[in-house]
Parts: C-alpha cells; structure tokens; sequence
C-alpha cells in the first residue's frame, strides 16, 4: 500500500533550467510523448514509463521509481547509472520522481487515465509538489494553480475547477464567476465552467486543480510556463 503525504525535500537526480517530459507506465500516445519533447526534451521515466519511451525510440535520461514495473529484458539494456531505484513504499512513483526533478516545469504523461485510483493519486500529487507539472492523458490537462494564471483559451471551451482542499478565489473570463464562492471537495466544485473570454484566476490558498480540454494544451503549456517567471 502506498501511503501519500507532503513530498519531503530529497537530493535531486535530474536539475535543469529547461522544462522536463516526465512519462509514466499509464495510457501515453506516441503524439503526446513527441508534442511533450519538443517543449520539454530532457526525459525521465517513471519505472515502466521506460517502456513507453523506448517503443518510441527515446531512451530516458533516468528511470526512477520501485522498479516493479519495469520489465527485465528493459532493465538490461539500460545504462546502470540511468537507473535510480527507490525501495520506499509510503509514496508512488509519480511521487519518486517529482520530488527529485528540479525543474521550472514537469509535463507529465501517463499518470491521467487508466486506475482511477492512480488518476487520483496524481492528482494529489499536483498539490503536493513544489515543482509545477503539467499533466496530460485520456484526453484532458490537468495542473494546480499556485499563483495568479491568465489562460487565452477558445470562446465555448471546458473549464473545470476541481478543489482538493477547501479554496476560495476570483476568476474573469469564465460563465460562471467563482467569486465570493467556497470551493471544497465535500461541498460545492467548479466543474464543467465554460471560457466566455480572456480567463484570469486567482486562489486565495493552494489546492486547486485546473482540468481542461487537451486541445488547449499549447495555450495551457504557455499559461503556466508565464506564471512561473
């Protein structure tokens, strides 16, 4: 069983000045990993996301995580310096990895979809992490909002505020104001909003999760990398 809590400061494997693909053993297209590393060419894997990478002729940088996913005719044809095996079991592999990337950005595929009780564990993730991450699957994004975001995003689209703690915010450009309402996960959520213009967001406190459409990313991808300058 793994156990989820605040992710502890730990020695980083991976430091960079650039964003970071991260790809996880979950669903991942071949397109989302090739859009990922145009934006984001260092590489990571997360145990088994190593499989996903080099099926699609990338070899990961590093493979981090418990390694139990990770098939064995894999494991011998990676370089063992590549190779950074984490034993504890209080934290998934997602965890493992983000909490040793120093990065301004992780993109991370492969962790939405599939278990719902792994989507879920990513997502608490999300607002776990000091390092902001992208995270891209079954056909939406998801990130948590840390600091004021300005998105400029198709007139009509989704737009979804899910809290995982209790948050209370502003927000322009959307139908349906979130201003002067308190945002919980046992009371009232901003699903399924919709884009009436330029959309700002505001949270008063952390823990909310932005969930969009993956035909924005590029504008997502923009969004978040303006807001951690």
């Amino acid at each position: 069983m793994e156990i989820t809590g605040n992710l502890p400061p730990t020695p980083a494997i991976l430091s960079s000045r650039h964003p970071v693909t991260l790809v996880g053993d979950g669903p991942v297209r071949d397109e989302e990993i090739h859009w990922s590393l145009q934006n984001a060419p260092r590489v990571v894997a997360a145990d088994g996301g190593a499989a996903k990478l080099i099926a699609t002729g990338v070899q990961p940088q590093h493979v981090i995580g418990d390694m139990d996913s990770l098939p064995r005719d894999l494991t011998a044809q990676l370089d063992p310096a590549r190779l950074h095996k984490v034993d504890e079991q209080d934290s998934t592999d997602f965890q493992k990895c983000l909490s040793r990337i120093e990065a301004p950005l992780v993109i991370g595929l492969g962790f939405l979809g599939g278990r719902l009780d792994h989507t879920l564990a990513s997502l608490t993730t999300l607002i776990q992490s000091r390092t902001p991450c992208l995270l891209i699957g079954d056909g939406m994004l998801a990130f948590h909002v840390t600091q004021d975001i300005a998105m400029e995003l198709p007139m009509g689209s989704l737009l979804s505020l899910y809290p995982l703690r209790r948050v209370t915010g502003r927000s322009e450009g959307l139908r349906w104001p979130i201003d002067g309402i308190t945002l919980d996960p046992s009371g009232r959520v901003g699903t399924s909003n919709e884009v009436s213009g330029s959309v700002k967001l505001s949270f008063d406190n952390p823990g909310m999760i932005v969930i969009l459409p993956d035909e924005v990313r590029d504008a997502a991808l923009a969004a978040l990398s303006s807001s951690g300058r």
